[in-house]
């Protein structure tokens, strides 16, 4: 293990304990740390040592690792007290990979910058199932060496890893992927309900439009699910609508008019209203036939 990159990681929640689990599987010598101390059982179990705070597991590590819920956590986590940075050593690289706002990002950055800490703004595209399988795809944007060193790091969580750009590039990507994922969700729904109402035999109707020039990737992936109307979450609607919320308040911001995403926000809300929010997001389908009488 001497010539292992020494990790720090912040957050274990349903993509942190997969994505750091394969790090340990790798080989890293791996110091974890969350908020719900039973949460670093697992990896605890598989030889990670456990931190009290995010200082302490910043505390002389090479790369340190956040995968938070928020905006709020991650700054709690990095520039808050007993935060990472509080730890870190200066030439520190720390990668935060969840899906955060570019404005909360850009603050970590500019203390990051104060401290000699490089920052490597990291979020993933994939579901859980590809964080055990370590099929995620990484897309990073922060000074071009940091991601240099930790393309090895990533190629244990992800199949595919991109350097973007050196500011908040990878923020504004994320959002791209999780806009038009959730706006597909919504067609989809809307169109399989209509088709529904047409007396089409309904599997075949999705096998056809898997097949159609309407397929593609998600939508392939989500065909069986859709034919047997099992919701399990992969990714959740509420997930989905923190997501969407983040693009809105940043297009506000950057005024830029997002009418579709207005729009398909609202039924995600009216999913968590309803008691429809840990649901996938796939599951607006069950709220489209409800709304034309169709409950199943």
């Amino acid at each position: 293990m001497a010539d292992k990159l020494k990790i720090g990681w912040i957050g274990l929640g349903k993509m942190g304990i997969p994505m750091s689990a394969n790090l340990v599987k790798a080989g890293y010598p791996l110091k974890v740390y969350n908020r719900t101390k039973e949460k670093t059982k697992e990896l605890a179990d598989q030889g990670a040592e456990v931190a009290d705070s995010p200082k302490a597991a910043a505390e002389g590590q090479d790369v340190v690792v956040s995968m938070i819920s928020d905006d709020s956590a991650l700054e709690a986590v990095s520039i808050g007290p007993g935060g990472a940075f509080e730890g870190a050593k200066s030439g520190t690289i720390f990668v935060d990979m969840s899906t955060v706002s570019p404005g909360a990002s850009a603050r970590v950055a500019a203390e990051a910058e104060k401290k000699g800490i490089k920052y490597l703004r990291a979020p993933v595209s994939g579901s859980t199932a590809l964080a055990t399988a370590g099929t995620l795809t990484i897309f990073a944007s922060g000074p071009k060496d940091a991601y240099e060193q930790c393309v090895e790091i990533f190629g244990k969580m992800g199949q595919k890893s991109f350097h973007v750009g050196t500011g908040e590039e990878a923020r504004y990507l994320k959002l791209v992927l999780n806009m038009m994922v959730g706006l597909t969700s919504a067609m989809v729904a809307e169109a399989l309900t209509f088709g529904e109402a047409g007396g089409m035999d309904w599997e075949q109707m999705i096998d056809i439009v898997n097949n159609s020039v309407v397929a593609s990737p998600l939508v392939g992936y989500k065909a069986q699910i859709l034919k047997d109307r099992n919701f399990a979450p992969a990714f959740s609607a509420t997930q989905m609508a923190k997501d969407f919320d983040i693009a809105l308040d940043t297009g506000r911001i950057n005024k830029v008019p997002m009418p579709m995403t207005s729009i398909i926000r609202q039924f995600y809300g009216t999913m968590m209203a309803t008691g429809k929010g840990d649901m996938d997001f796939f599951g607006l389908l069950s709220l489209m036939e409800e709304l034309a009488g169709m409950k199943k």
